[in-house]
């Protein structure tokens, strides 16, 4: 089935959106996830979401051993900028993406500056799985009580996520989607406490 790009992206669209304003509740991208029909070394869901937040506005990166293909593919698609880890405005990180890949990635993204807070970069991070559970409680803005997660990835993201936060205004958004189409946003206001 082919994908429309008015009518799935804004659904798609929607859905991540109301994951970001609402952290911790899991949406499903896997109805118009399935509509892509590239192949693109990538979850569908992550080309979805590409196309749905690059333009000629913004720039990019991809971290992943098959970045040079999927680099050129979403250029050719978007006509969005190529550029560094530390300048871009999206970070795109792949499963195939090894955790020490991860980690740098997100040492690096840009995290704003006071005047500007805005201006950092959004993570795009392909997850193992994502799926109601217990080890991490997320709380904040847009969080009634708490939502409890599990967000299994690579590398140790929560710590470098924390080094990224720790001077609001200033940090870094996350994305987190899996292989089922599942999205969890979370946004530099959420605070994310550890459970074993």
């Amino acid at each position: 089935m082919k994908m429309d790009l008015v009518h799935d992206l804004q659904s798609a669209y929607r859905k991540v959106l109301f994951s970001m304003s609402r952290p911790g509740i899991v949406s499903n991208l896997d109805l118009e996830a399935a509509k892509v029909d590239l192949d693109a070394h990538c979850y569908p869901g992550t080309l979805l979401l590409a196309l749905m937040l690059l333009d000629t506005e913004v720039s990019f990166k991809v971290v992943s051993p098959q970045e040079a293909s999927l680099t050129r593919l979403l250029s050719q698609l978007t006509y969005a900028r190529v550029i560094k880890c530390q300048e871009a405005d999206f970070i795109f990180i792949l499963a195939d993406a090894d955790g020490q890949n991860l980690e740098d990635a997100l040492a690096v993204a840009k995290p704003g500056i006071l005047t500007d807070p805005h201006c950092s970069a959004t993570v795009i991070v392909e997850a193992y799985e994502i799926t109601s559970g217990q080890r991490l409680a997320l709380s904040g803005p847009g969080i009634e009580n708490e939502h409890l997660v599990e967000i299994k990835a690579a590398g140790q993201w929560l710590k470098k996520r924390e080094e990224q936060i720790k001077e609001y205004p200033l940090g870094i958004d996350m994305v987190f989607l899996d292989a089922g189409g599942q999205v969890i946003c979370i946004p530099r206001t959420t605070t994310i406490e550890e459970r074993w």
